[in-house]
Order: C-alpha cells, then sequence, then structure tokens
C-alpha cells in the first residue's frame, strides 16, 4: 500500500503561480512512476505531468506545456508541480498518483491522493 498527500493548493490570480507537493510512502514507495493528474468540476479527469522513476522520461500535456514543470526527488519520496501563468482554466482538483508503469492514462496509476483545490481568479 501507498500512501499519497498532496500540499501547495489554493487560490491565485490569473497569470501567479503555485508549487504543488505529494509525499509518499509506505511499502517500496519509491519503485513507482509518479504523476499529476486534475479534474474541473463536470469534465473528465485529464493527465497533467507525470515523470519516471529514473528522471529520464518526463511527460506533459500539450495545454500546460510551457507552464507547469514536475519534477522529483527519490531521496524524499516527493513529486512536485511548479505552474507558472496559471489560467483560471486550470482551476481544478489536482491529484498525485503513483503506478508500476510509465502511463499518461489514469488507469495506469493505482494509488491516488486525496487531491487538492487550484483555482485561479481571471
Amino acid at each position: 500500500q501507498v500512501l499519497l498527500v498532496e500540499s501547495g493548493g489554493g487560490l491565485v490570480q490569473n497569470g501567479g503561480s503555485l508549487r504543488l507537493s505529494c509525499a509518499a510512502s509506505g511499502r517500496a514507495s519509491s519503485s513507482y512512476v509518479m504523476g499529476w493528474f486534475r479534474q474541473a468540476p463536470g469534465k473528465e479527469r485529464e493527465f497533467v505531468a507525470t515523470k519516471s522513476l529514473s528522471g529520464v522520461s518526463t511527460s506533459i500535456a500539450d495545454s500546460v506545456k510551457g507552464r507547469f514543470t514536475i519534477s522529483r526527488d527519490n531521496a524524499k519520496n516527493t513529486v512536485d508541480l511548479q505552474m507558472d501563468s496559471l489560467k483560471p482554466e486550470d482551476t481544478a482538483v489536482y491529484y498525485c498518483a503513483a503506478g508500476l508503469y510509465y502511463s499518461l492514462r489514469s488507469e495506469g496509476y493505482q494509488y491516488w491522493g486525496q487531491g487538492t483545490q487550484v483555482t485561479v481568479s481571471s
């Protein structure tokens, strides 16, 4: 079992920045691919970013490319999402996820955090 705890969400103005952090703990938690997804009201959960265990492979959704950066610290079992130039359409609940295999699909992740709200005001 892997426990994921997100932090860092909140309210920010259009064009502002936020940094989300996810801490993983539990059995073999350092052996998982970790990523971020988000879900806006009335919409499907969508992929945001993911990074492989080695850190060599990184994928970023086109909608946030150039504005969001994912990083991970294997020694601390954390993965962060730096979000810059935020837009109102980035408003969503952001979820940290951990999975055994590299995937851009939510079905590929076995463990999920509780989610953290990000609200961008216009």
